[in-house]
């Protein structure tokens, strides 16, 4: 009820319109995986979801930011499952790939943002590795591309609350890392497929 309420409250604060193409709202095992520009941005996404994907959909959030008071770990453990890594100090005994490969297992799908941190920019900065990992531990799960647009007018960075900016969110083809295909290669690759939302 909770979890359900507070999807509808974000939809409606963020006035965002959820747009498939290339892939259907469908309950299978997938790593969505956007562009950064507001703290809105992976509730955002995760509201924009049908009910029975949303249930199995974790979003992975930097413990930094979401164990701060009592609101925000409240939203993170109760209601969006998340996945809590540490970006500024990470060690091999607690590796952020590990986390999120637990946090699949064999049912669950996982909202990340491979940029690493929001930014202002119009195109996304260049994708971390982490993706290409976790792609190439998991091939059988689906890499779906997506585009967040105007979230960072709705919440711009330092703001606490939204203002009434119309947002939307375009899920893409998935793709999948190819036989023999390099690091490099495959971060660009799915930054372009990204990138290549906006014109959808």
């Amino acid at each position: 009820m909770i979890r359900s309420l507070i999807a509808g409250m974000l939809r409606v604060f963020s006035g965002s319109v959820a747009r498939w193409h290339g892939c259907a709202p469908e309950p299978v095992q997938r790593v969505y995986f956007a562009n950064h520009t507001s703290n809105l941005d992976g509730p955002v996404l995760w509201a924009s979801l049908p009910a029975p994907v949303r249930e199995l959909t974790r979003l992975i959030g930097a413990k930094d930011y979401w164990t701060v008071g009592r609101v925000r770990p409240f939203l993170a453990f109760r209601v969006f499952n998340a996945v809590l890594i540490e970006r500024k100090k990470p060690t091999p005994e607690c590796n952020p790939l590990d986390d999120m490969i637990n946090a699949l297992g064999d049912r669950h799908s996982l909202i990340l943002f491979p940029e690493g941190s929001r930014h202002n920019q119009p195109e996304p900065q260049p994708f971390k590795p982490g993706l290409f990992h976790l792609a190439k531990k998991r091939p059988d799960v689906q890499f779906v591309p997506v585009w967040m647009e105007n979230l960072n007018r709705i919440l711009p960075k330092g703001e606490v609350l939204p203002v009434p900016v119309l947002g939307s969110v375009t899920f893409g083809e998935p793709i999948r890392l190819n036989e023999g295909e390099a690091k490099p290669d495959f971060l660009v690759r799915a930054r372009e497929a990204v990138l290549a939302l906006r014109q959808a």
